[in-house]
């Protein structure tokens, strides 16, 4: 049978035991804390509000004792809103913005943002946005808002994202697609982005530790009075571009006009160049034709000399004569020359 002592012992520690039991019933369950699917956190000593920051915690629920708590940070997007943003074009003039943009904290870089800013970052994103667009605007005239939007928007979105990201490369760029082998300076040049594990990418490089993802340029307030002025202007342009057509057009006219005229003078050219051609050739033609007909001639009337045996210069003389009369229409000739010879204004016997 057992002792009086050892059944005391028995009940006190059966009395630990279940103490114990109930403690660890009440407290274990205490000690596992839940992170939401869209935060992070870190862990914190509830008694002296100490956080550990070695270690971010994602969507789940984690052992972490009872003396701890989690100190959250949002995972999902941060919506930024701004709504008549005062802003100066590079004209000098005033216009009013409404944009909004939707940022990211980047997991890698949460202890860097605890430690600088801790939980009041939100302001000083909305703050470096703000003058990150006024200072992309200046590049641009009133007039760009109505004839290139779509580069603006894309400018003042490299500008707020270059702010607010710096110039290191994500953790993600290493996937296929990423889309971040690029990013942009101050200056709103594209550059590559330094390596994370480079000597490039320091602190500095990573501004304010956030991803902007997204932007969007929405209602541009122009003034009535620049709009009316820009109206005038652009009325003007059309008017100076359409003078200029118009002397454009006189002077394809008059270029036209000189054209004609020195292939009209062209055709005249070779038009009279080819007359006195033709004519030199008909003169050139005719003169040989003489020639050889007066050579002919000489050659007959040698023969003839020969042949009547001709040999005086009387002879010959006469003989000419006669040939100079048959020749002439108005000359009658008869058998005898010695008995008749009349000429048509005298009649025939």
């Amino acid at each position: 049978m057992p002792t009086t002592e050892q059944k005391q012992i028995t009940f006190f520690a059966l009395v630990v035991f279940g103490i114990a039991a109930l403690l660890l019933v009440i407290l274990l369950p205490r000690s596992f804390k839940g992170v939401a699917f869209n935060e992070y956190a870190f862990k914190r000593r509830k008694a002296s509000g100490k956080v550990d920051t070695s270690r971010v915690y994602t969507g789940g629920r984690y052992y972490i004792g009872i003396t701890f708590a989690f100190k959250t940070f949002p995972a999902d997007a941060h919506f930024v809103e701004l709504y008549d943003l005062e802003v100066f074009t590079s004209d000098r003039l005033e216009v009013k913005l409404d944009c909004s943009f939707q940022y990211f904290l980047r997991y890698e870089d949460l202890q860097l943002l605890h430690d600088t800013f801790d939980l009041r970052y939100e302001d000083i994103m909305r703050t470096n946005a703000i003058d990150a667009l006024k200072s992309a605007v200046t590049q641009f005239s009133t007039r760009d808002f109505g004839t290139i939007r779509d580069v603006i928007e894309e400018v003042l979105f490299q500008a707020v994202r270059a702010r607010l990201g710096g110039s290191c490369c994500p953790i993600y760029c290493d996937i296929p697609g990423g889309g971040c082998n690029e990013t942009t300076d101050e200056n709103f040049n594209v550059t590559s982005c330094f390596p994370r594990d480079s000597d490039e990418c320091g602190p500095d490089e990573l501004s304010l530790f956030a991803s902007v993802r997204y932007f969007q340029l929405l209602f541009v307030d122009i003034p009535d009075d620049v709009i009316s002025r820009n109206l005038l202007t652009l009325t003007q342009l059309e008017d100076g571009e359409r003078e200029e057509y118009i002397q454009d057009a006189q002077l394809v006219q008059i270029q036209t006009e000189k054209m004609v005229q020195d292939i009209q003078n062209q055709a005249s050219e070779i038009s009279e160049n080819a007359t006195a051609q033709s004519n030199l050739i008909r003169a050139r033609a005719v003169a040989e034709a003489q020639a050889i007909i007066e050579e002919a001639h000489s050659t007959g009337l040698a023969m003839m000399y020969e042949t009547l045996n001709i040999t005086t210069p009387e002879q010959k003389a006469s003989l000419n004569y006669l040939r100079t009369l048959r020749d002439h229409q108005d000359v009658y000739m008869s058998i005898n020359f010695n008995s008749l010879v009349n000429t048509a204004g005298f009649g025939r016997n």
